[in-house]
């Protein structure tokens, strides 16, 4: 677990605990998936960035985004899916890299992207009714976009600069 902490305002231990809630519903609600996650990622890291989550390939880590996590208005099912999310992203990247020689494109993405979100489908499915609720909403209506919305071109140094407007506004 590597947390990159760059706001004072958000206390490490925080974040630590609601990580291990996150992994904890995972392990409880959908543990092959769990097993997969941790066979197919070398660790965990947290940090700000501009989206939810990823999966940074060239590291096999999966990075959750610090002030998600952080967040006491949503419970840890949401953070648990995107977890869940990047790993099969992992799981993939794994796949492609020693069966299909990596193997990549737009078509490719969009189907790999609507894996991941069936995936978080079938976890909130999984959950108590209250918990997986949201998780089964945002899955849902991601699965009915077309491909060119599920799976968009991300400009993530535009993406970085909006993050950076957003935390300037908040420190005045």
């Amino acid at each position: 677990m590597d947390l990159r902490n760059s706001r004072p305002d958000i206390a490490d231990a925080d974040v630590l605990a609601r990580l291990d809630e996150a992994l904890g519903l995972i392990a409880q609600y959908q543990p092959l998936r769990f097993r997969h996650l941790v066979r197919d990622v070398r660790g965990i890291r947290v940090e700000r960035f501009p989206t939810r989550g990823a999966f940074l390939p060239a590291e096999e880590v999966v990075l959750t985004e610090l002030t998600f996590l952080a967040r006491r208005d949503i419970s840890a099912a949401p953070v648990a899916s995107s977890i869940l999310h990047e790993g099969v992203h992992a799981r993939v990247h794994a796949f492609r890299s020693h069966v299909l020689g990596g193997r990549n494109d737009a078509e490719s993405m969009a189907r790999e992207e609507r894996l991941c979100r069936r995936a978080e489908l079938t976890f909130g499915q999984s959950l108590p009714p209250a918990l997986g609720a949201p998780v089964i909403e945002r899955a849902a209506a991601s699965l009915a976009l077309a491909d060119e919305e599920v799976a968009p071109t991300i400009d993530w140094q535009e993406a970085r600069a909006r993050q950076d407007d957003v935390d300037r506004g908040r420190n005045g």
